[in-house]
């Protein structure tokens, strides 16, 4: 793909993306894409079929391949686990509360009436990149004597059932900065050691 159409490509996700924040995704028409980045609907068609597709595009655009290496990157460079941990979760709250250009409620729309495969879900991918990233973490700490945990990888798994349980409560219910500090802090207070972790 040349510079100029993988820059077309990137505007027209960029454009979907906004459409698709504020319509859902069952709502959404090519036409609307087409509206919204003033381009023909011959050109939107030269880059994707259907909405379906393009949702997918805008989805899979998220996942951040490169996470892994950062955090590794910042633990070398004197970053404690919990400083990194505390960051990782700062920007999940900033993602839970975010009202503008969020596609929860066009993802949850679309999964209920899509099977989609594990291998395949961008969700999915995405959950485990940040299973991987909170595990590291909180290997790291437990390596330093930051931590106590027995299962990393079940204590992050854990951690990003909440995230992602905020994350539809948010949508649903409504929630405050002040109830995901709450629940955020329920969840790390069984990784600060006490005295027995330490002395056994």
């Amino acid at each position: 793909m040349s510079e100029k159409s993988a820059l077309k490509r990137k505007y027209i996700l960029d454009k979907a993306r906004e459409v698709f924040a504020a319509k859902g995704f069952k709502n959404v028409t090519m036409k609307d894409v087409v509206d919204a980045c003033e381009i023909s609907r011959g050109g939107l068609y030269l880059y994707f079929a259907n909405t379906e597709e393009l949702f997918l595009a805008v989805l899979n655009g998220e996942d951040d391949s490169d996470d892994d290496e950062a955090v590794v990157a910042a633990l070398r460079n004197d970053a404690t686990a919990g400083d990194m941990l505390a960051l990782f979760l700062k920007e999940q709250k900033k993602d839970i509360l975010k009202k503008k250009n969020n596609l929860s409620v066009a993802t949850y729309e679309y999964f209920e009436s899509h099977k989609v495969s594990g291998v395949d879900n961008p969700l999915k991918k995405s959950f485990d990149t940040a299973v991987r990233i909170v595990e590291k973490l909180i290997e790291n700490g437990v390596e330093n004597g930051e931590f106590y945990c027995e299962n990393p990888t079940g204590c992050a798994r854990n951690m990003m059932y909440v995230i992602e349980g905020l994350k539809i409560s948010g949508k649903t219910m409504g929630v405050t900065e002040e109830m995901i500090d709450r629940e955020l802090m329920y969840v790390l207070a069984g990784l600060v050691p006490d005295e027995n972790d330490i002395n056994n």
